[in-house]
């Protein structure tokens, strides 16, 4: 005689797969809302300019530390408020005209990313400048209210070190390295 088994049994499986589901979302990310900001050091002065976000999906699974997805920045559209120099670094630095974009794909984090509040996890992926693929691990603060989610991060891109032309001449010396702080915005 086969025994009957409970109906709440049956629907345990479900129940655990449909909270492993639970754990996986989309941050969506508001290009107006958001921006790139740099930093770059020469010996008279620090220059200090944005980009702007030109769009970007991160998918990422709680359960798993899984991360997925893009965020792309339009590399013509640094402003730093000297025309001549946003010209030259539009053109001469960045190669726009060739390489209309700089992206993040995120492929890895570790720490544990709060439902809700403030969360600092460690992010690795793949930077992309110039067409060149390079390797990149940044900390990160989360700050998800409900779907409203933000995002910081601040981090050094060895822009010559990577290959870029160095801006500096025999009047201007600049750093070799510029700062980002990443301020993105959006919802899950």
């Amino acid at each position: 005689m086969k025994k009957a088994v409970p109906s709440f049994l049956l629907a345990l499986p479900l129940f655990l797969a449909s909270g492993a589901f639970g754990q996986q979302q989309t941050f969506k990310i508001d290009p107006q809302a958001s921006q790139v900001a740099f930093t770059l050091g020469d010996v008279l002065h620090t220059v200090k300019g944005t980009f702007h976000v030109q769009s970007g999906t991160v998918d990422f699974d709680r359960s798993a530390a899984k991360i997925s997805g893009s965020v792309i920045v339009a590399a013509g559209s640094g402003k730093s408020g000297n025309d001549t120099r946003d010209n030259k670094m539009t053109r001469e630095i960045l190669d726009a005209s060739h390489f209309a974009g700089v992206s993040f794909a995120p492929h890895s984090y570790h720490g544990t990313l709060a439902p809700t509040g403030d969360s600092t996890i460690q992010v690795t992926g793949t930077f992309t400048l110039h067409g060149t693929l390079h390797e990149l691990t940044m900390p990160m603060e989360v700050h998800m209210d409900g779907t409203d989610c933000t995002v910081k991060a601040h981090f050094k891109v060895p822009y010559v070190k990577w290959g870029l032309k160095d801006p500096s001449n025999f009047v201007l010396r600049v750093g070799k390295d510029v700062d980002i702080d990443l301020t993105l915005v959006g919802s899950l």
